[in-house]
């Protein structure tokens, strides 16, 4: 066992990795104008949730309350979990090998108001479910995501295991 991943360190390496991946999500989204799709959505929840409760795992244990801080490692490594499976759900959505939602066709793209409604369909880069938007090494930003939060729940659960 790594005596380095202590609940506390495991806690605050998984809620700035978990901040990080979604800031960078939000990046592609804002920064470069790629609309989400569905899936791509529901796969930062983990995120949303795990960051915040990763955190309070960090308090928990350095406030000398071990056990409670392995438990919420537990609960944010099952997210963790849940958002690699969605992940890799996703990438294998865009690869082809099972179909994806129906309703899977860009989570944004709607204008809210008919004034300049062909304006901003022109501006809206619609990213559905089955295409990946970016790429690399082959890899695809859900593909990414189902390594990430794998990874990410890992940490949590070795950090769960230890007892100091």
């Amino acid at each position: 066992m790594n005596p380095v991943l202590t609940p506390r360190f495991a806690a605050l390496l998984v809620a700035i990795a978990a901040a990080l991946t979604v800031s960078g999500a939000l990046v592609f989204q804002h920064g470069f104008g790629y609309v989400p799709c569905m899936l791509c959505l529901w796969e930062r929840w983990p995120y949303y949730l795990g960051a915040p409760l990763a955190l309070l795992a960090a308090l928990l244990a350095a406030r000398g309350n071990p056990g409670a801080a392995r438990l919420v490692l537990v609960v944010v490594g099952l997210l963790f979990v849940g958002g690699a499976g969605l992940g890799a759900y996703h990438a294998g959505v865009e690869w082809g090998f099972w179909p994806g939602p129906a309703s899977c066709a860009g989570a944004d793209a709607a204008p809210t108001s008919a004034g300049g409604l062909l304006e901003s369909m022109r501006a809206t880069k619609i990213v559905p479910c089955d295409s990946a938007a970016w790429t690399l090494l082959g890899i695809s930003l859900a593909g990414y995501n189902a390594l990430i939060a794998a990874a990410l729940a890992a940490v949590a659960f070795i950090g769960a295991r230890r007892r100091s």
